[in-house]
């Protein structure tokens, strides 16, 4: 477990720019040994004038504000950092939420993909600017009311733990299952808003007999992928075993939807028959691009990974 001063150096470096990082890292450091050895000196336990100096300096947002001359007064300086916390909480679900809702809510009764995704991301943004005038609305008349809010003062045992080394970031994980999850959605998608063609009469892109036997296991292994996206958040990095699922996962989707393609059992046959360009080779110059387009991201995807597990055990 990190000390105290670690998590507060690490918690007030949070709150600064990266170029700065460093600069203010030592002279905060300095300063709480200087204000330390001045209190063991004089007799008292190094532990208790930790926790005392640590107190005194107070909370290390306010701090990293007073480092970059920062002015924390959109509320207030009383509750600021009270209103910018619970603002950011409800601002990371509720919109979210609120436009998955709305979004199910249309898809359901009108039976439109599109139009649904654009009124889920209407609806988050109308939630999300409700939440922020009417949050900033009520400490707003805190504020100029000198309402308390009875909260309990700062202490050195709200320290969060310094937050360790991360290879595999949130944001990342996210956007990564993200992908996985539309990917997902287009197989049944395509079937059941299929694509239109020339002519106007709608017709799925892959074979609807495939549903019986290849496309369960493709998405499966799409499934098996974004178990794989949590592992690897989980163990905050990459390690040979994830490499290697992450191989073998590749390998499993990649090789049959090439095989389907080059044997031309991807394609929905009467789509194929419907456009001359499909008849007469196109299909298989289209089977072409795509193996060697998935060869190489495999490739290229075993190399990243394998780099990035071989960098953390060197």
């Amino acid at each position: 477990m990190s000390s105290l001063t670690d998590r507060y150096v690490a918690a007030t470096l949070r709150e600064v720019p990266a170029q700065r990082r460093t600069e203010i890292a030592t002279e905060l450091r300095a300063s709480i040994e200087d204000m330390i050895d001045g209190r063991t000196d004089g007799g008292q336990d190094h532990g208790t004038a930790e926790r005392e100096v640590l107190t005194e300096l107070g909370n290390p947002e306010q701090l990293a504000a007073r480092y970059t001359d920062r002015r924390l007064q959109l509320i207030g300086p009383r509750y600021y950092l009270v209103w910018w916390r619970l603002l950011r909480t409800l601002l990371t679900f509720i919109p979210a939420i609120v436009g998955v809702v709305v979004g199910a809510v249309k898809a359901t009764v009108d039976g439109e993909f599109g139009p649904a995704i654009g009124a889920g991301v209407v609806g988050a943004m109308q939630t999300a600017v409700q939440i922020a005038f009417w949050v900033t609305a009520v400490f707003a008349i805190l504020e100029r009311t000198n309402a308390p809010l009875n909260l309990p003062a700062w202490n050195v045992d709200q320290l969060p733990e310094a937050p360790e080394e991360r290879q595999v970031t949130l944001v990342d994980t996210c956007f990564s299952i993200a992908f996985l999850v539309l990917f997902i959605a287009a197989f049944p998608w395509q079937h059941f808003q299929p694509w239109v063609s020339s002519d106007g009469s709608r017709l799925p892109i892959i074979d609807p007999a495939l549903w019986g036997s290849w496309l369960p296991v493709l998405l499966a292994v799409l499934v098996a992928s974004i178990g794989l996206e949590l592992a690897k958040y989980r163990a905050r990095r990459w390690t040979w075993p994830l490499v290697a699922v992450r191989a073998v996962l590749d390998l499993a989707f990649a090789v049959p939807l090439v095989w389907l393609l080059l044997t031309d059992r991807l394609l929905n046959p009467e789509l194929v028959q419907r456009f001359e360009w499909l008849r007469e080779d196109g299909a298989q110059d289209v089977a072409r691009v795509i193996a060697v387009f998935t060869a190489v991201i495999i490739v290229w995807g075993f190399i990243d990974t394998a780099v990035k597990a071989r960098r953390h055990t060197a």
